[in-house]
């Protein structure tokens, strides 16, 4: 009896050994399947195919969480829509536009042409600009703007932050809106989960405030939607005919994050008025539309032209994981081979892929100043180790490299021989070029480029450079530790 019921429960083991190969080949067969139904970078398809092959659970959970790039179904068919309604706006303001960008030299027009591209904003001339720098005074500033504000207030950013300055911004929302100031205020879901939870939102709602939740990160919805693309912009406009945008979101630096132990946050920002303002008010009104449930079309008017306040030729370039969503990489690549005498890059995250770093490779060898600042500690270990993987091919081809120490350089620009700067929220790195929802200031004006040259070199003066033969110095082991860390990045 005993020897019948162990032939009897060895058979059962072997039966479900068995099946649960056979369910493991058939769920990476059609893992690999789904991998590759998709043209994607090679190496980024076979870093996928090792994981699922090699650790099956956990590989297909990552692959389904973070794999592929879609914002669910239904928001997809959503924007789709309202970009159809959007086109007709965009077309009519690049009609009315189209005189301007003659005012541009030869050499910049390819590259308004292309921001312009796939429904985008066209340049404007007429624009009147401001860097700001002190992340303190421009808290101060929005507080005056939204004090002083007669009509509307619509703000856009990723994270908004409980403390400090930022909350008598809060206060001075809820004053405005008390007034009759409409006021709306849209924020991502994970960058601004602590605000979401606090009393913050109630308080808003109660006095008029109008408060909508970006790509809420909802548990059980993963499979549908992608959790980690964000809305990544820092848009702030007033009475639609001022724009504050670049790298600083609603965050006082003498508290956020100062247990990361990389100091303050050094952000920039740019505050604009005239005509480019209401293509920033534009995107805002877009992206309330696609993320207010309650919204199902997009039927916004047509911004009123605000009047010429200056001298400066700017186009708003806005980007994402649905839409236009390789135009940002073709413009960033575009401004890269355009360079011709100097090209200065300031990003908190590095992490290009091989066609951009073979493209500053490339402008460093043939004679382009190229001059990389990112900070020297970085919040994220992981890509902070990464990043170094590329100082070896970039220090070897010319590029120069600098480490900022006075806290976590956040400010994301791209000056390019000192006559064009792309200004914003882009950082340089896979996350912002292909998942985030971005937006950018690109800006065609020697005076303003001057501006934020000089910014760069107060950056420079608290940065040591990185040194070929002291880098081929370093440990083996941090050769490994960069290399381990590099092969994650195609992953994100």
């Amino acid at each position: 009896m005993n020897d019948l019921l162990s032939i009897f429960l060895k058979h059962i083991f072997e039966l479900n050994i068995n099946w649960l190969l056979y369910i493991h080949f058939i769920l990476v067969t059609y893992f690999i399947g789904v991998i590759i139904s998709v043209r994607r970078p090679v190496g980024v398809a076979f870093a996928w195919i090792f994981i699922v092959m090699t650790f099956p659970v956990l590989g297909i959970s990552l692959y389904v969480l973070i794999g592929e790039r879609p914002v669910g179904r239904k928001l997809t068919k959503k924007i789709t829509r309202m970009n159809r309604e959007y086109t007709s706006i965009t077309e009519k303001a690049c009609q009315d536009y189209a005189e301007d960008r003659k005012q541009i030299p030869l050499e910049g027009r390819a590259l308004s042409l292309l921001a312009e591209a796939k429904n985008g904003s066209p340049v404007v001339a007429g624009n009147k600009l401001e860097l700001h720098t002190d992340s303190l005074e421009i808290l101060q500033c929005f507080i005056d703007e939204i004090n002083q504000a007669k009509k509307s207030l619509n703000l856009e950013f990723y994270i908004w932050a409980l403390g400090g300055s930022a909350d008598e911004v809060g206060e001075a929302m809820i004053a405005a809106a008390k007034r009759g100031v409409a006021c709306r205020v849209l924020l991502d879901s994970l960058g601004s989960k602590d605000w979401f939870k606090s009393k913050w939102p109630r308080r808003f709602r109660n006095a008029g405030i109008q408060v909508t939740e970006a790509l809420p990160v909802q548990i059980g919805r993963f499979q549908f939607r992608r959790a980690d693309l964000r809305l990544h912009r820092k848009i702030f406009v007033v009475d639609g005919a001022i724009v504050w945008t670049g790298s600083m979101n609603l965050v006082d630096p003498r508290t956020f994050k100062q247990d990361s132990g990389v100091g303050e946050w050094v952000d920039a920002m740019v505050r604009v008025e005239g005509p480019v303002a209401a293509q920033f008010e534009l995107t805002f009104a877009f992206d309330w539309s696609v993320d207010n449930p309650s919204i199902t079309h997009f039927n916004e008017c047509i911004p009123i032209k605000a009047p010429h306040k200056g001298a400066v030729l700017a186009q708003k370039l806005a980007s994402g994981p649905v839409y236009r969503d390789d135009i940002l990489y073709q413009v960033l690549l575009s401004a890269i081979l355009d360079a011709q005498e100097e090209l200065t890059i300031t990003t908190p995250y590095f992490g290009p892929d091989d066609g951009l770093l073979q493209a500053l490779m490339a402008a460093a060898r043939r004679g382009v100043n190229v001059t990389l600042i990112i900070p020297k500690l970085n919040d994220s270990t992981l890509v902070a180790w990464s990043s170094k993987s590329y100082y070896g091919d970039l220090l070897r081809s010319g590029v120069k490299i600098a480490e900022f120490h006075g806290g976590l350089l956040h400010t994301k620009s791209l000056l390019i021989d000192k006559r064009t700067a792309i200004f914003g929220s882009v950082n340089f790195d896979q996350r912002s070029l292909r998942l985030n929802f971005e937006i950018s200031l690109i800006v065609y004006n020697e005076d303003f480029c001057i501006k934020l040259q000089k910014l760069i070199n107060s950056y420079l003066e608290k940065s040591d450079y990185v040194e070929l033969a002291d880098w081929i110095k370093r440990p083996r082991w941090h050769h490994y530790l960069e290399n381990a860390a590099h092969l994650t990045s195609p992953l994100l």
